[in-house]
């Protein structure tokens, strides 16, 4: 069963820029902070950017200051913009709920979806 869905992905230029989505099941948004990881070939996964409950943002300071992570509950969909994409922006795109033991005990990952940054 799948529980998150990522869209958006694509091809661009560095520079350019992506709007990743992930949609998934009101329970996860109602009860979840949410992250978006990636992973580029040959390396491992790595942690891009999350959002919590209380309002709190991070990112990975890679994206910081060119990364936008936000989410509308109405729709249970979870954003990332990205802006000035680089070479090493390049990878796999995965969305996540952020388990916690009392609040989320949910510990769901989506398919990912590629983004591309050619030079």
């Amino acid at each position: 069963q799948v529980h998150l869905r990522e869209s958006g992905g694509g091809s661009v230029q560095a520079g350019g820029s992506l709007k990743l989505s992930c949609v998934g099941a009101r329970y996860i948004f109602d009860n979840c902070g949410m992250g978006w990881y990636r992973q580029a070939p040959g390396k491992e996964r790595e942690y891009v950017s999350t959002i919590h409950k209380n309002g709190t943002i991070t990112y990975a300071s890679s994206v910081k200051g060119r990364f936008t992570i936000s989410q509308d509950n109405n729709a249970n969909t979870l954003y990332l913009h990205m802006n000035n994409l680089k070479i090493e922006d390049a990878g796999v795109y995965v969305c996540a709920s952020l388990w916690a033991q009392r609040t989320c005990p949910y510990d769901y990952w989506g398919q990912g979806t590629q983004v591309t940054v050619s030079s």
